[in-house]
């Protein structure tokens, strides 16, 4: 039998492991292309119990309010892995055309997508993550390798992106606060769009900047500007 102490050490560790990550956060960022400000975007991730709840909207600024805004919603467990995803959603305005919706078949390892009002189907890989639930997984699986491998549902099929770390510790001032962040970029291929990670190491890894340079060498650039987290 398990003598008290050890029963008692047990008792903490588990409540430290349930306890150890935000419930709440709040996320605000400013988007630029080429250097100039064009949109804005507002993040929430929620969990009650095991259950997550992720929605992120972007919105035009300026003479881009005119543009419909973009919605992405990601429902899902929180496993010991980190976040699984059980259905996905993007919405841009109400045009179906630019609408993209995934469900999750974890059992049966299906991924059912619906794009322009087409189904498809294809295998599941394991540790799958879609557009608004995988900057929220470096959270629970913090890179310690200096190579990253990550699978996206993106459109129709699912992609496969190689990240590689930068650097470590660097120092990064946003939000009127200095961060001290993880630096990981993408090997891009020719002709592939270059991204780029700056996560905070001492935010539980939450994306405070992201870069992306297209194939036309447009950059686009998130900048974080409020964070709430609880």
């Amino acid at each position: 039998m398990l003598k008290l102490t050890q029963l008692i050490i047990l008792f903490f560790l588990g409540t430290n492991l349930a306890f150890a990550y935000p419930k709440n956060i709040q996320l605000e960022y400013d988007v630029s292309r080429n250097g100039k400000r064009f949109a804005k975007v507002t993040e929430s991730f929620t969990q009650k119990g095991q259950q997550y709840h992720i929605k992120s909207v972007t919105k035009g600024l300026g003479v881009y309010a005119l543009m419909n805004q973009r919605v992405l919603t990601s429902t899902g467990t929180v496993t010991k892995a980190g976040l699984k995803p059980n259905h996905f959603e993007l919405h841009q305005g109400k045009s179906a055309k630019k609408t993209l919706i995934a469900d999750f078949n974890w059992a049966k390892n299906v991924l059912t997508v619906q794009v322009k009002g087409e189904h498809s189907t294809e295998v599941l890989e394991k540790g799958t993550q879609d557009l608004a639930s995988y900057f929220y997984q470096f959270m629970f699986n913090p890179p310690t390798k200096d190579e990253i491998k990550l699978t996206l549902i993106i459109g129709k099929k699912l992609n496969h992106y190689q990240y590689k770390v930068m650097a470590r510790g660097l120092k990064l001032d946003v939000a009127k606060a200095s961060y001290k962040t993880l630096h990981i970029a993408n090997q891009a291929a020719a002709g592939d769009d270059k991204k780029q990670l700056w996560l905070a190491q001492d935010q539980y890894y939450l994306p405070v900047r992201y870069k992306l340079t297209d194939e036309d060498g447009d950059s686009f650039e998130q900048t974080l500007t409020k964070i709430h987290v609880e």
